[in-house]
């Protein structure tokens, strides 16, 4: 079976509706994603803000010239384990339609190179603890659950 090619790239302000579609295009982005023309203003501000940032690379896939998938890397700096940089992927995301098509396979193994070539020693995530799916996933990709999430809603 021939591989469809991807063009794996940091996405731009023009790819933003299809970033925001793609975070919607999910039974838990439904309640917590606003995807509608014009785009809400948050949205702008925040690519705005995360693309005039050097840490931050917001990543879109494209299969046939369309946006297919999308996530965000983010840079960490700490003191932890002798000053060890992290690279954290938040919003990764790949069009339902085309789940099983090993899209997030290729785009999380193109991660896993990057935080290599900036010299990060751990790429790590947190999921969902109701999407079982995406745990053996990332479990495929040799990641491993070995520290416990929590989250503490504080706003708006």
């Amino acid at each position: 079976m021939t591989e469809i090619p991807l063009a794996i790239r940091r996405a731009t302000r023009e790819d933003l509706p299809e970033i925001v579609r793609l975070l919607a295009d999910d039974v838990f982005g439904q309640t917590r994603e606003r995807y509608e023309l014009p785009l809400p203003q948050p949205y702008l501000d925040a690519f705005a803000e995360i693309d005039a940032d050097p840490r931050h690379e917001l990543i879109v896939v494209e299969r046939n010239g369309r946006i297919v998938a999308t996530m965000h890397l983010i840079e960490l700096v700490s003191l932890t384990k002798v000053a060890t940089r992290r690279m954290e992927v938040e919003a990764v995301r790949v069009q339902a339609d085309l789940r099983g098509q090993r899209i997030g396979e290729r785009m999380m193994r193109w991660a896993i190179e990057r935080t290599r070539e900036k010299g990060c020693g751990t790429l790590q995530l947190t999921s969902d603890a109701r999407r079982p799916e995406a745990h053996a996933f990332y479990a495929r990709l040799g990641f491993v659950a070995s520290h416990v999430g929590m989250k503490l809603s504080v706003g708006h």
